[in-house]
């Protein structure tokens, strides 16, 4: 008897995978930015912003004094969404925020005159002024830009101001009663 099987059939030879656009189109598009906070710790953030700034406003209607300016609503987001960062620990809020709107009283009064230049001049200085002093906050180079555009008498600003950061710093102290799992604040005071 003969053997009439055939011999097996080689394998194709394989072919190199081929690029798909969709997956590098995926890689480019995937973030490599901190995974989204967990829920509880999103809505703690937003619970604790809106007591401190709504507090703010409640303080600023009682004393006829806006405690709620711009920069301090910026303040509250890095407080209460990156509290761990240097730029948001007490010495850096309240340092920085008043470093700043003197080094704005200051630029006015040399240059005399309130312009964009000097605006301009007043945050540039802000940022100098924090970095010496090792108070940089971020947000507070925008207060130097306001004590030069809108010229608020500089003793009343300046108490308010305190006011309002002490005040942030303060609820700030408050999340980790609220949600044991965020981070410690503050990690440092001065």
């Amino acid at each position: 008897m003969t053997n009439t099987t055939t011999p097996p059939t080689p394998p194709p030879p394989t072919q190199p995978p081929t690029r798909r656009p969709t997956r590098r189109l995926t890689q480019r598009l995937t973030s490599k930015a901190p995974p989204r906070p967990k829920p509880t710790t999103i809505l703690t953030n937003t619970l604790t912003a809106t007591l401190a700034l709504t507090t703010l406003a409640t303080l600023g209607t009682l004393l006829h004094q806006p405690l709620l300016i711009p920069p301090l609503a910026a303040t509250a987001a890095l407080l209460y969404g990156a509290p761990q960062l240097p730029l948001s620990q007490p010495r850096n809020v309240i340092g920085g925020q008043l470093i700043s709107a003197l080094t704005g009283y200051t630029t006015l009064t040399l240059t005399g005159t309130p312009t964009p230049y000097t605006a301009a001049l007043a945050g540039a200085l802000a940022l100098t002024t924090m970095t010496l002093t090792r108070t940089n906050h971020s947000p507070a180079a925008a207060t130097a830009i306001i004590t030069t555009t809108t010229q608020p008498p500089t003793l009343p600003f300046l108490t308010t101001l305190t006011l309002s950061t002490l005040t942030l710093t303060l609820i700030t102290t408050l999340r980790p009663k609220i949600d044991p799992t965020t981070p410690t604040y503050p990690q440092y005071w001065w």
